[in-house]
């Protein structure tokens, strides 16, 4: 573990499921999700114990499905109440899932809600979309997602916000790192992004290795594959977009995972 000691002692995630931890379940359950987060605040306050600081306080006010504009409504301000030094604040997802997502406004509604946060002297951990490129459905996104990146990297220099890369991430492009649903990380996958959230925060790794690539499987069959991706439509994409032609959301009626910053167990 680097002995680099971390300046922020209240740290609040907010976003979507990304960041709540979808589905990072360790011990093989539904819940609770840990998620990259969770680990991130877990590592920072490794490193505040092990120099004698005292331990990080944490909460995680992230919601499954939320789009960006309820991330920012209620969750910044709620996250202001905490009176944290950082806020990880990863969101627009969702959003560009839907064809007609205006990029542009999206980006002008995610600078002003680091504006605010940074006002109140708070820092901000931003993230990238990740590159969708060998996704069968979702690499229709793929500019969507590069022109948004775009506009995160400069605002977070515009701000002093950091950011973490993980469209830059190479491990990502395996999908050994994604759940069945293949829009959301395995555990092996938020560890990774934890790493690279640590980078992102200008501290060290604690594995040098966080982003090496899997050894490479042999090549998927085409009848194979052609199977997989039948199955994926008919169990994951059918569902999701069954939701919103009825409105309805997987974060609907659920609330924060942990509401109140505390130190980590």
């Amino acid at each position: 573990m680097s002995n680099q000691i971390p300046p922020w002692s209240r740290y609040v995630a907010i976003g979507d499921s990304f960041t709540e931890g979808l589905w990072d379940s360790p011990d093989g359950v539904e819940a609770p999700q840990r998620g990259w987060a969770d680990l991130l605040a877990s590592h920072l306050s490794q490193r505040r114990s092990a120099a004698g600081e005292s331990p990080l306080q944490y909460a995680n006010l992230a919601i499954r499905g939320r789009l960006l504009r309820p991330i920012l409504v209620e969750q910044v301000p709620a996250a202001l109440a905490l009176k944290p030094d950082l806020v990880s604040l990863v969101g627009g997802g969702n959003d560009i899932l839907r064809p007609t997502a205006d990029i542009d406004r999206l980006a002008r509604n995610l600078e002003a809600g680091v504006v605010r946060l940074r006002e109140a002297g708070v820092d901000v951990l931003l993230g990238t979309g990740v590159d969708a490129a060998d996704s069968p459905l979702v690499k229709a996104t793929r500019s969507r997602v590069g022109i948004y990146n775009a506009l995160i990297w400069s605002m977070a220099r515009r701000h002093g916000a950091y950011v973490v890369d993980l469209w830059g991430m190479r491990s990502l492009r395996d999908w050994r790192m994604w759940a069945d649903d293949r829009i959301h990380l395995t555990t092996d996958g938020h560890a990774r992004v934890a790493q690279g959230a640590l980078v992102g925060l200008g501290l060290d790794p604690d594995d040098a290795s966080w982003d090496d690539p899997l050894t490479p499987l042999p090549p998927t069959p085409r009848m194979t594959k052609a199977r997989e991706d039948a199955a994926w439509v008919r169990e994951h994409v059918y569902p999701w977009a069954t939701r919103r032609l009825r409105g309805k959301s997987s974060g609907d009626e659920r609330v924060p995972k942990r509401p109140e910053l505390a130190p980590l167990d």
